[in-house]
């Protein structure tokens, strides 16, 4: 499988290649140069596999010749050992349509795991024949920090800088990075947004001098490698209600839309998708510009769902490539007037290629703490205010006959405090956290600038060149 830059100037790599360079050259994100395709046949016989092994054949065509199948699963066999639940990702049933897929079972209680868990094995075991030293440069609106650095702490030859919006995510969030002791871990608290910490890393990778002298690798969702294992569970849970056979819709709370574009990917492979549902809350970009073709920048307004106050959505850029004639010379024009402009509007085919499958709703805050008393009131249980907005702008939409499915993004004991306000109950962290509050924090803060982010790596990063 060959990997081409959304903006066309970046050499064409294969999948490890594409894994340990996370962003583009040219500043683009890498796509597969084409969708591989599964018949109806072949994804009916996923429904009797284990996630294991679903997460081997999904994941089989995006790895071509760079590990071997029995490596590929023993490194799936790995990430997902750890997780809590047998299922990995299991179904929960609402009422007669709406279900739940816990993406939260991983180490740190969050989706990211899912894909993180992989992608951390995957970078050991590709440098493993390299002489080389790989340094992780990240942002983080909440989990991704956590869950990166949980996938790659104390593994050899890597280290990991990841950056956060400082008093911007949960306390829960920040001391799931900030508690990790490992010599190669490095938390940097920023003056600014998480917009701010993702304009900061894309500089950091165009920074050619840099990006040369520390080999560096991207954990977000820029990493094809961590958005192909999002994939996979788009498929178990389809399969478990009827796919081929039955279309299902999925309902997905979406900041940097890496996780509903890994739902674009299956429906791409043959995955009979009836709608993917863009749930955003008050930043609300992508609603802007899917409803309108309007996708231009506002101000960030931080709410009770911290992993989405996201005003630019990397992984946007993914879609208008493909749905827009994969001309890679008019997306890098057209990122080039947004990036200085922060505003620019959707061509009349990349607006007609997302009315396809994508429709997309703004959930207020009153509506997310609504959706998360249904919840607990109505089924019993309780979700966190990322699932909630997903949920709530799932029931909104009563036009879809067929299951619906939110992705249930993050454990509701991440955000106690929301929770407690809207349902009147105190979820407690799982056990296998430990005391997370007994625990020292570590963490530097630093300026929302790229100098300031590129002294503090000089200072204590492994230089290679």
């Amino acid at each position: 499988m060959d990997y081409i830059s959304t903006r066309g100037m970046a050499p064409t790599l294969n999948f490890e290649a594409v894994t340990l360079a996370g962003l583009a050259s040219d500043g683009g994100l890498y796509v597969p140069a084409r969708w591989p395709r599964f018949t109806p046949d072949e994804i009916a016989a996923l429904a009797d596999l284990s996630y294991v092994e679903t997460a081997v054949r999904v994941l089989a065509p995006f790895v071509g010749d760079a590990l071997t199948e029995a490596a590929l699963r023993t490194l799936c066999a790995q990430a997902y050992g750890s997780f809590s639940h047998a299922a990995v990702t299991p179904l929960v049933r609402l009422d007669a349509q709406h279900w739940l897929l816990e993406l939260f079972h991983g180490p740190t209680l969050a989706f990211k795991d899912v894909a993180l868990q992989l992608l951390g094995g995957l970078f050991e075991r590709f440098l493993a024949h390299r002489d080389t030293h790989l340094t992780i440069v990240g942002a983080t609106s909440g989990d991704t920090g956590s869950a990166a650095i949980a996938a790659v702490k104390g593994r050899a030859k890597i280290d990991i800088f990841m950056l956060h919006p400082e008093g911007r995510v949960s306390d829960v969030q920040r001391r799931q990075m900030t508690t990790v002791a490992a010599a190669n871990v490095h938390n940097i608290a920023i003056e600014g947004s998480f917009d701010d910490a993702q304009r900061i890393v894309k500089a950091l990778f165009a920074d050619a001098e840099l990006r040369s002298a520390y080999n560096l690798g991207a954990v977000n969702s820029i990493n094809w490698a961590r958005l192909a294992a999002q994939v996979v569970y788009y498929f178990y849970a389809a399969v478990r209600l009827g796919a081929p056979a039955r279309a299902v819709a999925f309902s997905v709370p979406t900041g940097n839309f890496g996780d509903v574009f890994a739902g674009y990917v299956a429906a791409q492979m043959g995955l009979p998708i009836r709608r993917l549902i863009v749930a955003t809350n008050v930043n609300d970009i992508l609603h802007r510009a899917l409803s309108t073709g309007d996708y231009s920048q506002g101000i960030v307004t931080p709410t009770q769902a911290p992993s989405m106050d996201i005003q630019v959505s990397s992984n946007f850029e993914r879609l208008l490539f493909d749905v827009g004639w994969r001309d890679g010379a008019a997306i890098r024009e057209q990122m080039a007037a947004f990036e200085t402009r922060t505003a620019m509007q959707l061509s009349t085919a990349q607006r007609a290629g997302a009315d396809k499958l994508f429709s997309s709703a703004r959930i207020d805050p009153e509506a997310m703490v609504e959706a998360m008393r249904w919840a607990h009131d109505h089924t019993g249980n309780i979700i966190d205010p990322h699932t909630a907005i997903g949920l709530a702008a799932a029931r909104r939409t009563s036009d879809l006959d067929g299951p619906i499915i939110t992705l249930a993004t993050a454990h509701p004991a991440k955000f106690p405090d929301a929770v407690a306000a809207a349902c009147d109950v105190h979820p407690a962290l799982p056990a296998r956290l430990g005391d997370l509050f007994a625990l020292p924090e570590r963490y530097d803060t630093r300026p929302a600038t790229h100098d300031a982010i590129k002294a503090y790596i000089h200072a204590h990063g492994t230089r290679i060149g």
